[in-house]
């Protein structure tokens, strides 16, 4: 979401590789209605729009259940400002972006939380469908787990984990 056409085009045509729909909003309020529709991974916002601005569009997304977990990435033009990046992991925000960013970074990172939110809702999905069971018939089937203790080694180290 941007408010610059230049600017959409650009985060387009460098999201374009990644073989998935890319859709454009030119507002907060256009960013907001394409989320609620559905079928999106990851939502990549400019801090500055006029209206709503990318943070408010942020908390907005971060307080609804349905989309509390979906990847917020948000670039700025602004300059390196550590306070205003500091607001947005505050208010859950995936990555926090200078411009001009780097092409290879930004396909990277939206691939990575693409694929696991995409993921992370098949499991979500999967789990939704097994039968509940009472906590307690859960736990009573691992009581050597509840409570267990981990022995420090000799010299206060953590022990080894083999896999």
């Amino acid at each position: 979401m941007d408010d610059r056409e230049d600017n959409l085009f650009a985060i387009e045509s460098l999201l374009r590789p990644l073989g998935r729909p890319v859709v454009r909003a030119h507002s907060g309020d256009e960013a907001l209605k394409t989320v609620m529709r559905g079928g999106i991974a990851v939502v990549v916002l400019d801090v500055v729009m006029p209206r709503m601005d990318g943070l408010e569009v942020l908390a907005y997304l971060k307080r609804l259940d349905h989309t509390r977990n979906l990847p917020v990435v948000l670039m700025t033009g602004l300059g390196r400002d550590d306070d205003l990046a500091a607001r947005a992991y505050e208010l859950g925000v995936s990555d926090f972006m200078f411009k001009p960013v780097d092409p290879w970074v930004v396909r990277t990172k939206v691939r990575a939380l693409a694929d696991l939110y995409v993921e992370n809702q098949s499991l979500r999905s999967q789990l939704g469908a097994l039968p509940r069971r009472a906590p307690e018939a859960s736990a009573a089937k691992l009581p050597g787990l509840i409570g267990a203790h981990v022995p420090r080694q000799p010299g206060g180290g953590a022990p080894h984990v083999r896999r």
